[in-house]
């Protein structure tokens, strides 16, 4: 066998004249050759992780979870900002005590705007009846209602426009709610109101939708139909968009 040196540089293979450097060990023990070539040539295995312990960065599990996160909250928040509009029209029997089915599609953005909604409890909206000139009831969600409430709040006490929309708004209104059947009590003074009695027609109008007599409603439309009529061939309701006037 080959004689060994042990020294601080590390082992020396007097006969070979191998040097294995052994930077850090002060002492070391007298080793056979094959241990020693070992011990050079392979390196010190680390730990297997441990999965049980807590994780203290995010990785790239986490990013693409926290990625999807972002993106859905995105589409969500699109689609949250859509249900915000009432769209679409449709006609619904009214019973003998006032009830009437409100439209699915319209039940959504009712409950999309109430902030105090949840599962199990009734959407909340209110109905505006008042100005005799209209003759339809306005319905306006929560949030819609609080908008022009805030508007309301920024007018002069005392100033003509402020006590006129507050009676109409606040005075000659009706807080209600929809029912777990997705039906609207409509009290006797507001059918009165539309002269409305075993159908009612409902129309959205944006934030807001409306509820009409159903003969009422045919004439209203007809005059839309009238003015557009008298219109220019060329012309396209969407110019109101781009500031044109109405003729």
């Amino acid at each position: 066998m080959a004689s060994m040196a042990i020294g601080k540089a590390g082992y020396q293979n007097t006969d070979a004249k191998i040097r294995i450097p052994l930077a850090g060990f002060m002492q070391a023990p007298t080793l056979p050759q094959q241990d020693v070539r070992r011990a050079h040539v392979l390196p010190p295995r680390s730990a297997p992780p441990d999965v049980s312990a807590p994780r203290s960065k995010i990785g790239g599990l986490g990013v693409c979870l926290l990625i999807r996160r972002f993106v859905l909250k995105g589409v969500g928040e699109r689609r949250w900002a859509r249900m915000r509009r009432f769209r679409g029209e449709s006609l619904h029997k009214i019973d003998a005590k006032g009830r009437v089915s409100i439209p699915a599609l319209f039940r959504r953005v009712i409950q999309a705007c109430d902030p105090n909604w949840q599962e199990g409890l009734p959407p909340e909206l209110v109905i505006v009846y008042g100005d005799a000139r209209r003759p339809f009831l306005e319905c306006y969600t929560v949030e819609a209602i609080e908008e022009v409430d805030r508007k309301i709040d920024q007018l002069p006490r005392g100033s003509v426009g402020r006590k006129t929309l507050e009676r109409l708004f606040h005075g000659q209104s009706h807080p209600t709610s929809v029912d777990e059947t997705g039906r609207l009590v409509l009290p006797a003074k507001l059918r009165q109101k539309i002269a409305v009695e075993g159908e009612a027609y409902f129309i959205a109008a944006g934030d807001t939708f409306q509820i009409w007599n159903p003969d009422s409603y045919s004439e209203d439309q007809a005059k839309t139909e009238a003015w557009l009529s008298d219109q220019p061939d060329d012309f396209d309701p969407l110019s109101f968009l781009d500031g044109g006037q109405e003729g």
